[in-house]
C-alpha cells in the first residue's frame, strides 16, 4: 500500500460504518441476512458499555479524509486459570478491494500491541469457520495457531446454523 493504514478505535460516528460491514461480513461469510435494526442496536449498544468490549477501524488515508477498509471487534474472556482477560477477535471485515494488502495484519499487530503492553490481558483468540482457508492462512501469517478446543453454541437469538460436511 502506498498510504499507511490507520487504526483507531470506533466511536458512536462509526456505527453506520460498523453496521455496513457487518451485514456485508454475515452474507458473505454465513450466508446470514441480518436484521439491520437490531444489529445497529447491538453496535450502539457495545459502543456505549466499553466494559463489553470494542472494534477498531483501519482506514486509508484519501484525498480528503481517511476511508474505512476494515474492522474488528475485541470482546472479552475471563480465564480464571490465568488470572487474566483474552480478548476474542470477531467481526473482522476487510473492504474485498483492500484484501491481501495488509489491513487485517495492521489491524492484529495494533490490538496485539496494545494487549501485550496491559498485564491483565493473558491472551487474543478467536473463531473462524472451518471452510474459511484464506482466513486460516491470513490468522497463521500473524502467529495465532489452531486451538486444542472446539466450539458449540445455543444461540437463542439467530439459531443454529447447521455445520458443513
Amino acid at each position: 500500500m502506498s498510504n499507511p493504514i490507520h487504526i483507531r478505535r470506533a466511536g458512536p460516528d462509526d456505527t453506520n460504518t460498523i453496521t455496513a460491514f457487518n451485514l456485508a461480513m454475515a452474507l458473505e461469510t454465513e450466508d446470514r441476512r441480518l436484521d439491520e435494526t437490531t444489529l445497529r442496536d447491538g453496535i450502539r449498544s457495545l459502543l456505549g458499555q466499553p466494559q463489553y468490549g470494542f472494534y477498531i477501524i483501519a482506514e486509508q488515508p484519501g484525498d480528503k479524509e481517511k476511508q474505512p477498509i476494515g474492522q474488528l471487534m475485541i470482546t472479552y474472556e475471563w480465564s480464571d486459570w490465568r488470572n487474566g482477560v483474552f480478548w476474542w477477535i470477531q467481526s473482522v471485515y476487510v473492504i474485498p478491494e483492500q484484501r491481501g494488502r495488509g489491513v487485517y495484519r495492521a489491524m492484529h499487530r495494533h490490538i496485539a500491541d496494545e494487549a501485550k503492553n496491559d498485564p491483565c490481558i493473558c491472551g487474543i483468540r478467536l473463531y473462524v469457520a472451518r471452510e474459511n482457508e484464506r482466513a486460516h492462512a491470513a490468522y497463521r501469517r500473524v502467529g495465532l495457531l489452531p486451538s486444542n478446543y472446539a466450539m458449540y453454541e445455543q444461540d437463542f437469538v439467530l439459531g443454529a446454523q447447521p455445520v458443513k460436511p
